[in-house]
């Protein structure tokens, strides 16, 4: 299986970005969770080969916020043009800028082989595996679907994509998701 080392990606995930952080755990501490369970096989394979899903340990979900809110008439949104790393095409993000963040009902560990991160040269180690990406699961989700912006952005191979093709249904969902939650901004 291979030792989980942390991306330099991941660690945009802290309180304010909108994403889903841990108000204890280091990123190391994460890692080392993600590569536990993924030993234990508490894995599937994710969107292209070298891609997993690492269910992350139970006893750990209350050290996750989930940075999600049901959007309903009260929630007041926000949006502004935004880049996620330097040099990548800006995109549209929305945030939630009431609410109050669902419960999470369970956490997700996104790994990236070496091999897929060194497609577009993204590993930020030489381990076999690298954590890329944190989520925390609204309770009564069964599946997180990917945010259509990075759907996008791997299916035309821009810049900070990493090849991939999704199928219409893969897309409605996706779609259907992020009309009904909206990432709350917490930077305040």
């Amino acid at each position: 299986m291979g030792k989980v080392a942390v991306n330099d990606f991941v660690r945009r995930q802290i309180k304010g970005s909108g994403k889903t952080y841990s108000k204890s755990l280091s990123f190391e501490e994460i890692a080392a969770d993600a590569e536990f369970q993924m030993i234990k096989g508490h894995f599937e394979e994710g969107y292209r080969d070298g891609v997993r899903i690492v269910i992350g340990s139970q006893n750990l979900l209350t050290e996750f916020i989930c940075p999600f809110v049901k959007i309903d008439n009260d929630i007041e949104l926000i949006s502004k043009v935004v880049c996620r790393q330097e040099g990548e095409e800006p995109y549209i993000q929305i945030r939630a800028k009431t609410g109050k963040p669902v419960e999470p009902g369970r956490i997700e560990y996104i790994l990236y082989r070496h091999d897929v991160l060194a497609e577009n040269n993204e590993q930020s180690t030489n381990e076999n595996w690298e954590l890329i990406s944190v989520h925390a699961i609204p309770k009564g989700i069964d599946k997180l679907p990917m945010g259509p912006v990075t759907m996008m952005r791997n299916q035309l191979e821009l810049l900070g994509g990493t090849k991939a093709y999704y199928s219409s249904e893969e897309w409605a969902e996706s779609v259907r998701f992020w009309q009904e939650f909206a990432a709350l901004d917490d930077s305040r």
